[in-house]
C-alpha cells in the first residue's frame, strides 16, 4: 500500500519551483518600478523642456532688423574653432554683434565666456574680433567668469549692474538663457542667430534638453549661484557717441567669413 504523503524529493522540487516563481515575481516588480521611474523622469524632463520654450518665446527675436535699441548686448561665449575649422556658432554670434553695432542698435557689449587657461580665453577672442571690426575698446566689457550660461546671465546683473540687455546666441540657447534671466528678475531679450546647417541637430537638441533640466534644478531646487562673484563693475557707456561710431567704424567686410557649408538657409 503506497504512502499518500509526498516524498522528500517531491517536496524539494515543489520548494525549488516556488523559489523560482518568487524570484521572477520580484524581478518583474523591480522591472515595473524601474520602468515607471524612467517614464516619470522622461515626462518631467520633457515637461521642463516644453515649459522653458513656452515661457520664453515672446522674448526672442529671430530677425536682426527687428531688434530695438539696447545699451548693452551680452554675447555668450563659445570656442572660435572646432579643431582647425571655424565654429559656425561663434561666427554667427560675432557677425550679429558687428551688424547690430553697425546699425546703431547696440551701444556696447559684455562678452562673457570661459577663461579656463592661458591658451583658451573666450572673452578675449571675441573682443579681438570686435576690435578688428572697428568696435572701440571703450564699448567692450569682458566677463572672464562666464563658465556657464547661469554665470553669464546672473553676473551681468550682479557684477556689471545691468538688468535690461540683449542676449546674442542661437535659439535653443536663447530659451535657456532667458529662462535663467526671468528667474532672476532680469529684463532680457534674445536675438536668435542661425546655427550650422551641416550639423546634426539631434545631438545638440538632446544635450539641450538635459541642460534645461539641470538649469531647472539649479534655479528651483539648489539655488545655484555663479561660481565667482565680487565687487560691482558697472558698465558705463556714452549714448552720444553711438551714432557717430556706428556710421564710420564698421563695414560688412569686417564680418567673419562663414564656411560655405554653414551659410544660413534663405528663409532664416
Amino acid at each position: 500500500m503506497g504512502s499518500k504523503k509526498p516524498s522528500n524529493l517531491n517536496l524539494r522540487v515543489l520548494f525549488t519551483r516556488l523559489k523560482s516563481r518568487l524570484r521572477r515575481m520580484r524581478l518583474g516588480l523591480w522591472l515595473r518600478r524601474i520602468s515607471l521611474t524612467l517614464l516619470g523622469c522622461a515626462v518631467v524632463i520633457y515637461g521642463i523642456d516644453r515649459w522653458v520654450s513656452w515661457q520664453t518665446q515672446d522674448s526672442i527675436i529671430s530677425d536682426i532688423n527687428n531688434v530695438p535699441k539696447f545699451q548693452v548686448a551680452v554675447v555668450l561665449g563659445t570656442s572660435k574653432y572646432l579643431g582647425r575649422t571655424l565654429n559656425d556658432y561663434y561666427v554667427h554670434r560675432i557677425n550679429a554683434a558687428i551688424e547690430l553695432f553697425e546699425q546703431g542698435k547696440v551701444n556696447g557689449f559684455l562678452l562673457s565666456g570661459d577663461n579656463a587657461h592661458r591658451s583658451y580665453n573666450e572673452p578675449w577672442t571675441m573682443k579681438r574680433d570686435l576690435l578688428k571690426a572697428g568696435v572701440p575698446d571703450e564699448h567692450i566689457y569682458l566677463d572672464y567668469a562666464g563658465f556657464r550660461t547661469l554665470d553669464s546671465i546672473v553676473r551681468a546683473k550682479r557684477i556689471f549692474d545691468t538688468d535690461n540687455f540683449l542676449i546674442i546666441t542661437q535659439r535653443f540657447h536663447c530659451e535657456r538663457a532667458l529662462f535663467i534671466a526671468n528667474h532672476h528678475d532680469i529684463n532680457a531679450t534674445c536675438l536668435a542667430v542661425p546655427g550650422p546647417t551641416n550639423h546634426s541637430g539631434f545631438q545638440v537638441r538632446l544635450r539641450e534638453v538635459f541642460a534645461r533640466t539641470k538649469a531647472f534644478f539649479d534655479l528651483y531646487i539648489f539655488d545655484t549661484q555663479p561660481k565667482f562673484l565680487g565687487p560691482k563693475e558697472p558698465i558705463v557707456l556714452d549714448d552720444t557717441q553711438l551714432a557717430e561710431i556706428a556710421d564710420d567704424s564698421v563695414s560688412e567686410a569686417d564680418a567673419l567669413p562663414l564656411p560655405e557649408s554653414a551659410a544660413p538657409p534663405a528663409n532664416e
